[in-house]
């Protein structure tokens, strides 16, 4: 399992971030504010697996794209970004080694606070 930074997904959400599609809670809303299974799998359906990718800072490539086991570190609902996502993303990253995208994530969430100011 070699989980790699997922560059689009990285530039989408600093867009989203830059439109201001972003959700300021606090690092104990994710577990409410993260897509259910059930979500995720509507959004696979109307959208294709290349658009859910995009919500995922992390991807392995040994694994098939088209299963939701490639895909690790979501940060959003699929309509914004959810600081308690980035923040809980960046703290499992920085627990499993992850160092690529614990850093990834920092930059997120620092261009979230600073545009919050």
């Amino acid at each position: 399992m070699a989980i790699e930074l997922n560059q689009p997904a990285l530039k989408h959400a600093r867009a989203l971030v830059r439109e201001g599609k972003v959700v300021r809670d606090d690092r104990d809303a994710w577990s409410e504010a993260a897509p259910t299974p059930d979500e995720e799998n509507a959004f696979i359906e109307r959208e294709g697996w290349t658009e859910y990718s995009h919500w995922h800072l992390g991807i392995d490539k040994s694994e098939d794209r088209q299963t939701k086991g490639a895909y690790s570190f979501p940060f959003g609902d699929f309509r914004k970004v959810h600081r308690s996502g980035v923040i809980s993303g960046e703290s499992r990253a920085g627990q499993h080694d992850h160092d690529e995208i614990r850093d990834a994530l920092k930059a997120l969430l620092d261009l979230i606070d600073e545009d919050d100011s």
